[in-house]
């Protein structure tokens, strides 16, 4: 039975690295999908002035099932295109690491917009942290990048909470620039970063 477990471990590990870099052509669309989408949705936040707990609630969770709708297409694409199976062991890991982090997450959202429990303000941090927590647990199982990418969340938001919070507790900002900056910006810059990357060893 050991020798079973160690074995099929043996082959997911082997697996994972082979796929290292299907893996990482199939981030940099999700990655400018999900930015672009982030940022659309920053800007329809700021425009009509949602900024009622649960107006902001409804925006941003309806985004980002949106996104994660789309990542699953872009996904299942991308692996009907390298004659590859979709929900192979490696990406059951995957989905694995990032399944805890994003649901508490979601369920919390949930939670404050239509119980009122918490202002935009901190609903966006909550987001945030477990955001890069489901990042950094996910680069376990994929190329590195995307674990310094939880880390880079992680950093950046409670550098920010940190700041708002005790250095310039007076400053008002819009929860929306925010999250446009952390899931739009970043990720476009993520995703760039990818795809400039990948093209450049493509041409090498």
């Amino acid at each position: 039975m050991e020798s079973n477990w160690a074995a099929e471990h043996l082959q997911t590990i082997r697996t994972l690295m082979e796929r290292s870099a299907v893996y990482r052509r199939a981030l940099a669309p999700i990655m400018l999908f999900a930015g672009a989408l982030g940022l659309a949705a920053a800007a329809a936040g700021l425009w009509f002035r949602l900024d009622s707990v649960r107006a902001f609630g409804v925006l941003w969770l309806g985004t980002a099932m949106i996104v994660v709708a789309g990542a699953f297409l872009i996904a299942r694409r991308q692996a009907i295109k390298d004659d590859e199976p979709f929900w192979s062991p490696p990406t059951r890991r995957v989905g694995q690491a990032l399944l805890p982090p994003l649901l508490a997450g979601m369920c919390l959202g949930f939670a404050f917009v239509f119980v009122g429990l918490a202002n935009p303000i901190a609903l966006t941090f909550i987001w945030l942290l477990f955001y890069g927590c489901a990042l950094h647990a996910a680069g376990f199982f994929m190329p590195r990048g995307m674990k310094w990418f939880g880390w880079i969340y992680v950093g950046m938001a409670c550098g920010a909470l940190l700041f708002l919070a005790i250095v310039q507790p007076e400053i008002e900002i819009s929860a929306h620039w925010l999250m446009g900056f952390f899931f739009g910006v970043l990720h476009l810059a993520y995703g760039a970063y990818l795809y400039l990357t990948e093209k450049g060893k493509n041409a090498a």
